[in-house]
């Protein structure tokens, strides 16, 4: 089993060393890591460089996140597929629990696992947030996908059918991309397989998106939900729940 994993990157050169280190140390099974940076004037450059062959990389002008995100996938030759934002790392043993998932569970397309949220250096934060969203994954009602998105983006991957048959991801999108392939992956009938353990670090910090720009992400998030979702039903509790949880972040910060 090849797990290939595409990392966008732009001027987050003090991270990427731990995010492309967090996957060469997963054992037990083959790896491709694919670095597309968009044109770095950071110590990017020079840590890709440090890696010889062991990772591919391009650095190169580009259209934003999702667009580098596209541009790894399309250059993807894995069997299991994923994506890790640069300031972001996996845990120790990830590959080895998410290729038994699959192993043990042929017919399951994609799966997703739980996981920590970090700051700048790399400090356990928000363990509320985790554990709420823990709370919700684990419900019987997958259905409340469509009031908030409780998939941790970096603790998800999905079998390269999925790739051949959603295709890649919205690049209008600059927050939530994510969320809005999760909801066209459901569309096509694939639930997630919903694991315990957790196979991931989400950092946040200053000039992280999640971090500095979340009032532009609730905004995306809530026309992404409509986008994808007629029921008003859930349309209202997105929006309800998006209005609570900014409330909370004006107070938090």
């Amino acid at each position: 089993m090849k797990f290939s994993i595409v990392i966008p990157s732009y001027n987050q050169g003090r991270f990427l060393k731990q995010a492309i280190d967090s996957v060469l140390v997963q054992s037990g099974v083959e790896k491709e890591i694919i670095v597309i940076d968009g044109g770095s004037t950071d110590e990017t450059i020079d840590v890709l460089a440090s890696y010889g062959e062991k990772v591919k990389w391009i650095s190169e002008k580009d259209k934003g996140q999702t667009d580098a995100i596209n541009k790894g996938l399309k250059k993807a030759t894995g069997d299991i597929i994923a994506y890790l934002n640069s300031d972001d790392y996996y845990l120790q043993g990830c590959f080895e629990i998410v290729a038994k998932a699959f192993e043990n569970n042929p017919k399951t397309m994609w799966l997703t696992g739980d996981g920590i949220i970090v700051d700048e250096n790399g400090k356990v934060i928000q363990k509320f947030i985790s554990l709420y969203k823990k709370f919700l994954r684990e419900q019987p009602f997958f259905s409340m996908i469509y009031i908030t998105n409780f998939i941790i983006q970096p603790s998800t991957f999905w079998r390269r059918k999925i790739l051949e048959e959603i295709g890649f991801f919205d690049e209008t999108k600059t927050y939530t991309m994510d969320y809005d392939y999760w909801l066209r992956i459901i569309k096509y009938g694939y639930k997630p397989l919903i694991l315990s353990e957790k196979l991931s670090a989400f950092r946040i910090h200053k000039a992280s998106k999640g971090g500095s720009k979340y009032l532009l992400q609730f905004s995306e998030d809530y026309r992404t939900l409509k986008a994808n979702c007629k029921n008003p039903f859930f349309r209202f509790f997105h929006w309800l729940h998006n209005k609570l949880i900014v409330l909370i972040y004006f107070f938090v910060k």
